[in-house]
């Protein structure tokens, strides 16, 4: 059985399973520290292009995260040594910055998560480079739409399994394989909280979403079989396949009516091209 905490103070509730539900002050934390995310991946639109590496990118992201008062929340995460999880072509997640320059053709994710006033803004965003393939264009255009059909289940009354089954539903269709082996997550002033939220689901299954739930969707959807696998490094993961894999993720909270998404982008890029 689903169990459910009222958060009535600015202490961090400890992580013990059940969904917290939070008030006004935390959708306001949450959105300043949503958009400074946003604006992040705003930033770098002009610099997402050929010859550029993974790790001047993440040079980026630290450097502007620094100066719009917040602290890149991967930087020290679990022995993580980077300010950004930056995932090309079949990489599906946490994919390492490094010296690897970009190249015309490659689709990038790139997913950051910072902290403003103890609240986490989480969120990642793909970016075509140079010449893409049409195939991998609308991957990353069907993904994007996985995403927001997702949000549009996210409302008070229905279940995980209501967005859960919009996503899958949509992959599908096009015969795209949706990642099991990751999900979205609550957030908040922690990094990582309950509730799981899966991709893949049935209609009215799952915990119930109430007003105050705040969490990510962040679909991974692959052209081929919905199958990764870890590398050694013990962080990035791959299609088992080597088939290409897109991901976008919101932070949102349940409102009375809806839902709000934290993370819009401020510059209204929301999905490539920008």
């Amino acid at each position: 059985m689903t169990e459910y905490v009222t958060v009535t103070s600015d202490a961090p509730l400890p992580r013990t399973g059940a969904i917290k539900l939070h008030g006004p002050e935390a959708f306001a934390g949450m959105h300043k520290a949503g958009q400074l995310a946003a604006a992040t991946l705003d930033m770098l639109v002009p610099h997402m292009v050929p010859g550029v590496t993974t790790a001047e990118i993440d040079r980026l992201i630290y450097d502007f995260v620094k100066a719009g008062g917040g602290v890149p929340a991967t930087l020290g995460y679990r022995g993580y040594t980077h300010s950004s999880c930056i995932s090309i072509n079949h990489v599906v997640c946490h994919g390492i910055p490094s010296d690897k320059a970009l190249k015309s053709g490659d689709i990038v994710n790139v997913d950051v998560t910072l902290i403003v006033d103890g609240w986490h803004g989480d969120t990642s965003r793909m970016y075509l480079i140079g010449d893409v393939p049409l195939k991998a264009k609308r991957l990353v255009e069907v993904t994007y739409e996985c995403l927001m059909l997702g949000i549009e289940q996210a409302r008070p009354g229905n279940h995980m399994g209501d967005v859960a089954h919009a996503i899958q539903r949509h992959a599908e269709s096009h015969r795209f394989g949706v990642v099991r082996d990751f999900c979205g997550h609550g957030v908040g002033r922690l990094f990582h909280d309950a509730p799981e939220v899966v991709h893949v689901g049935r209609p009215g299954t799952g915990p119930e979403l109430r007003p105050g739930m705040i969490f990510t969707i962040e679909p991974m959807i692959n052209i081929g079989r919905p199958d990764v696998k870890l590398l050694d490094d013990g962080w990035t993961a791959v299609t088992r396949d080597r088939s290409l894999s897109a991901q976008f993720e919101h932070s949102i909270g349940i409102t009375e009516t809806g839902c709000e998404i934290f993370t819009g982008s401020p510059a209204g890029f929301h999905k490539p091209p920008y």
